[in-house]
């Protein structure tokens, strides 16, 4: 996930000023089902890297849903990176649809995610359209940027 052209990039809060109460054993917020302690959890917490760009797009979306600045910056290319994340207190991600993925196997440098990501803002419904573009820098698979769709 990038920048929305007429924000700061932005994550979520439950309340206002507060991120949702996620825990190990709590569903993980990417959508798969699984307890976040033993999905993006672990790379959250550098315990594993993501195996594919999918992978990546879903911790991502996870870590602006716990607030995790430094999962994000670390995961995004030095290139293309901002010094720091804004978060707005009036946002809140509410989920994640993965539309279609392009390479991004073991077997290349490259790989693109579209998706299809829904939040409030202050109370209002809205969704945020994007491909994104990931490349493995340093064996590790890193968000380069992303294309907004309508």
């Amino acid at each position: 996930m990038s920048r929305r052209p007429s924000r700061r990039a932005q994550a979520p809060a439950a309340r206002r000023g507060a991120a949702p109460e996620v825990t190990a054993t709590t569903p993980c917020p990417c959508g798969r089902g699984n307890p976040y302690g033993m999905c993006c959890g672990r790379l959250h917490s550098g315990t594993a890297r993501a195996a594919s760009p999918e992978d990546l797009m879903r911790s991502r979306y996870a870590a602006f849903v716990v607030r995790d600045e430094a999962y994000l910056l670390r995961t995004w290319h030095p290139d293309t990176r901002p010094p720091s994340v804004g978060f707005d207190p009036g946002m809140r991600w509410t989920g994640l649809e993965i539309e279609a993925t392009s390479e991004g196997t073991a077997f290349h440098t490259a790989g693109t995610v579209t998706f299809l990501a829904r939040y409030t803002d202050a109370d209002a419904p809205g969704e945020l359209h994007e491909r994104s573009r990931f490349v493995r820098l340093d064996g590790a698979w890193v968000y380069v940027d992303g294309e907004f769709l309508d």
